[in-house]
Formats: structure tokens, C-alpha cells, sequence
């Protein structure tokens, strides 16, 4: 079966000089090297269904965190919030396309939506792949500021500023996912019988280009400084915590050393919360300080887990396309896996907003009222309804008793001389 050489599927990292087929089920791509101790996988009804509940989950979290977010009063709109606000913008664009893809793969590669949609659609999910990352990479080092240098950090952290950051980011963003704009479009693929949306890579170069940003850019480089970020946040919250401790010790050893050494230490400023609503502005300490560490690992562990094995298959396939590896089960593993840990990398718009907004007290508290000021809006609505309506009975049962009384009336009451 003949397809084009200069063509990659939505969601694959493929050569341009490797064949289409590469990111098919084998059902449909009887052309790839036969791989028969490993089974492949049929991503027509396994890809739709997780697309299916990462939408649901993720529009539903998302469109919450905005709706709390937006609706915060002057005081509560921090830096943090802005940040937050903005990668909950990102993550709910990107899941309003998702089930276009999942359309898209259950129809066995074939795009129904025109070129615009396609175009639409990948510069979405492109853009979402930058712009989500580099916001979590800005909210770390806004933490890091707030925690580690709280003082040396208090012009740098603005609410104008971190706007300013935010429009960067989109930016850069849109900067680093316009190539995949502009090389996105549907094509029509004689050999499978299908219209595809697909990125045409002029040649080996773009490729190897677009691949390597996407790894450096978009992973190796966030996750450096994010996790330089949390380590040093996690090295001054248990440095902290021991001086409090030595602090609060009943009778500690040799007091008059001390003393003295306590009195020529230069005072330190109290240590900053991560976010004002998860402490009410008192130090972390005890399960305090062990839910912000719990916190902190979850955010490392989430963006690492949810993004490295899409990366790690993208980097397997770049060294595939340059001959250095090619076997069985690297065949097997581009053909099959890239669309599954594509899957788990936009399970990462999902976990966002519970990590970044749900886990704060102040959000529950706000979204709780949110929730019982619509829920009494709509109780409102109800009363004023049958309020309404039991006006509008009463005045009915009292015109009907007068008309009665008239007929009444008409009957007994003579009608006029014989």
C-alpha cells in the first residue's frame, strides 16, 4: 500500500520520510513491520473512550476554577490567581476540541470537519501543549519568589506584572505552535480510504526541528526549573520548621549559648504561606507545612508522570527516523504508544485545576458559596413562580365565583312585565 512519505498524523511525531501508517492500528496499516508477539492495539474504541472522560472531568474542573476565579473580588485576584486563571483558560480551550479528535479516531482516521476545523482543532491542542506548561512553570517560580524570597520579592510580584507575564506566555505560545498551524491541513489518503487531518512536513529538518522544540521547550527545560523551584521551597519549609522547633524547645541545652547566639542571628521575617487562603496567614507548621509539601510533590510528580512518556516516545521516534534504532518493539512502541501517553499528557488539563485550585481552602470556601447563592437565585426563582401562579388562580377562582353570582342573579330576578 503506497502513502505519502511527507505526512504525519494529528498526534504523531513521525519522520517525514517514515510512512503515515506508523501511528495506525496495524488493522489498518497492514504495511508496517510485522510485529507478531506484540498484540496491537485498537485505538478506535480505546482512544474515544479515554478522550470521552478526560473531556468530561476536565471541562467540568476547569469551567469551575474559571467560574471562581473570575468572579473573586479585587483583593483576592493575586498573582498566583492570574496564573491560575489563565492556565484553566488554556486547559478548557484545548478540552472543547477534544471531541472532534475522539470523532476523528473512532471514524477510523478520517476528518469530517473540513480543513478549518483541522486547522483549528491542532493549533488548539499545539497551543495548549506550550501555554499550559510554561503557566505552570511561571506559577512555580511565583511560588518559589513568595516562599524562599518573600521580601526581595515584593515589587517583582504584582498583579500587573504577572498580567504582563500572562500575555507573554500567550505570546510565545502561539509563537511556538505556529509552524504546526501553518503545516496542519486534511489530506486525502488513497491507500486507507480516508480524508486525514495530518501535518506535512516539507522535510527531515522541520521535523527534527518541531520534534526537539517540543522536547526541550515544552518539557526538559520546564522541568528543570520547576523542579529547582519546589526543592528549594521544600529545603526553607523544613529549614523553617527545625527553627521553630529548636525555638520551642521547653529547656534546651547550655540556655546562655543559646542566647547569645539566638540574639546575634538577624531576625528572620515570618515565612510566607503558599497561598494566603491555605494558611489564614499564619506559619506553616505541623500538617500545614506536611500539606503543602504533599502539594508541592503532587505538582512535580503530575507534569512528570503525565508528559514524559509522550516525550520519551517522541525521542525514540527521532532516533528511529535517523536509523540509529529500529526493531520490533520500537516499531511496536511509536505504532501504538504514542497516542496512548498522548492521552495521559491531556489527562495533565484534568489534574490541573484539583492540584492548583481545589486543594485551597479559600477556593472550596468560594465555590461553596457560589454554589448556595445559585442554589437560593434559584429557590428565589421558584418562590416568585408559584407566587405568581398562585396569584393568578386566586384572581381566576374570583372571577369564576362572580360570573356564578351573575347567572345566579339572572335566574331569580324577573325579566320584565307579561
Amino acid at each position: 500500500m503506497a502513502i505519502p512519505d511527507d505526512l504525519s498524523l494529528f498526534n504523531s511525531t513521525s519522520s517525514p520520510h517514515s510512512k503515515t501508517e506508523i501511528y495506525l492500528n496495524t488493522s489498518l496499516a497492514p504495511s508496517a513491520p510485522p510485529c507478531t508477539d506484540w498484540p496491537p492495539v485498537s485505538m478506535t474504541t480505546v482512544i474515544p473512550t479515554i478522550y470521552s472522560v478526560i473531556c468530561v472531568l476536565g471541562i467540568v474542573a476547569n469551567a469551575l476554577a474559571v467560574c471562581v476565579l473570575a468572579h473573586s473580588n479585587a483583593s483576592r485576584r493575586t498573582v498566583a490567581n492570574t496564573f491560575m486563571l489563565n492556565l484553566c483558560v488554556s486547559d478548557l480551550l484545548f478540552l472543547l476540541s477534544l471531541p472532534l479528535w475522539a470523532v476523528y479516531y473512532s471514524q477510523g482516521y478520517s476528518w469530517p470537519f473540513g480543513w478549518v476545523a483541522c486547522k483549528v482543532c491542532g493549533a488548539l491542542l499545539n497551543l495548549n501543549l506550550y501555554a499550559s506548561i510554561f503557566f505552570i512553570t511561571s506559577m512555580s517560580m511565583d511560588r518559589y519568589l513568595a516562599i524562599v524570597r518573600p521580601l526581595h520579592s515584593q515589587s517583582a510580584r504584582d498583579p500587573k506584572r504577572a498580567r504582563l507575564t500572562c500575555i507573554l506566555v500567550w505570546v510565545l505560545a502561539c509563537a511556538c505552535s505556529a509552524p504546526t498551524f501553518y503545516l496542519r491541513d486534511t489530506h486525502l489518503l488513497k491507500g486507507l480510504g480516508v480524508e486525514a487531518c495530518v501535518i506535512s512536513y516539507p522535510n527531515h529538518t522541520w521535523y527534527l526541528t518541531l520534534a526537539w522544540m517540543k522536547i526541550v521547550l515544552a518539557f526538559l527545560l520546564p522541568l528543570l526549573v520547576i523542579s529547582c523551584c519546589y526543592y528549594s521551597i521544600g529545603k526553607h519549609l523544613l529549614a523553617d520548621t527545625g527553627l521553630v522547633r529548636m525555638q520551642n524547645l521547653p529547656h534546651p541545652p547550655n540556655m546562655n549559648s543559646f542566647k547569645s547566639l539566638e540574639s546575634s542571628k538577624p531576625e528572620r521575617p515570618p515565612m510566607p504561606c503558599v497561598s494566603p487562603s491555605s494558611c489564614g496567614g499564619r506559619t506553616l507548621e505541623g500538617r500545614g507545612l506536611e500539606r503543602v509539601l504533599w502539594t508541592v510533590a503532587a505538582v512535580v510528580l503530575a507534569f512528570f508522570l503525565c508528559w514524559f512518556p509522550f516525550h520519551c516516545v517522541t525521542f525514540l521516534d527521532v532516533l528511529n527516523s535517523k536509523g540509529w534504532l529500529d526493531s520490533c518493539w520500537i516499531n511496536w512502541t511509536i505504532h501504538n504508544l504514542t497516542p496512548l501517553t498522548l492521552c495521559l499528557g491531556f489527562s495533565n488539563s484534568a489534574i490541573n485545576p484539583v492540584l492548583y485550585c481545589f486543594i485551597g481552602n479559600h477556593f472550596r470556601g468560594h465555590l461553596g458559596g457560589l454554589c448556595k447563592g445559585l442554589c437560593a437565585c434559584l429557590k428565589t426563582r421558584g418562590e416568585d413562580h408559584s407566587q405568581k401562579t398562585g396569584s393568578f388562580s386566586t384572581r381566576l377562582s374570583s372571577f369564576s365565583r362572580k360570573l356564578s353570582d351573575l347567572k345566579d342573579l339572572a335566574i331569580v330576578e324577573p325579566s320584565g312585565p307579561v
